[in-house]
């Protein structure tokens, strides 16, 4: 049986990393089987820059950290390797970066996670994966109302010029 100082060393880590499931925006869980240990450093640096962290974590103190956040849906997801991928500000760019690595790496795969407290199928967080960033759907917004402007401004100038004319 286990000792006393282990199991509260187990019930810290259930605490702290709970703690850190209520706070984020993304929880995503991975299957790592046949990552080196570069490319996890690398993996691990980018996700840090979007603000977010890469764990790997025993399953049962990810199952209990769930429980302990009422997340329900994910506990068939914890078998195997399993890193657990934490998105503190923003779900979708960290989201993106793990889609963009498991397609380069087949052994890789989403498994499922959680955005704000509710449970993603693997589906729907490869769905939004594939979406273009903010960005670039805002880029694409300014550009379409700039056309439409601009042909305004057109109309307008040669409305304004048939009226000089006459």
């Amino acid at each position: 049986m286990a000792s006393e100082t282990i199991l509260k060393q187990k019930q810290a880590q259930v605490s702290d990393l709970a703690e850190n499931m209520k706070n984020a925006k993304l929880i995503l869980l991975t299957e790592y089987r046949g990552i080196n240990v570069a490319d996890v450093t690398t993996l691990r640096n980018k996700l840090r820059n979007a603000n977010s962290e890469y764990k790997v974590i025993k399953n049962n103190i990810t199952r209990r950290a769930l429980e302990n956040c009422k997340i329900e849906g994910l506990e068939n997801e914890l078998e195997g390797p399993v890193a657990v991928i934490l998105g503190k500000e923003d779900y979708l760019e960290p989201l993106k970066i793990i889609y963009e690595y498991s397609k380069d790496n087949e052994f890789y795969k989403i498994k499922g996670g959680a955005i704000d407290g509710k449970v993603v199928s693997k589906e729907e967080l490869i769905t939004l994966a594939k979406l273009p960033s903010r960005e670039v759907l805002l880029a694409k917004l300014a550009g379409s109302l700039l056309g439409t402007v601009t042909k305004l401004a057109i109309a307008l100038d040669q409305v304004q010029k048939q009226k000089a004319g006459n």
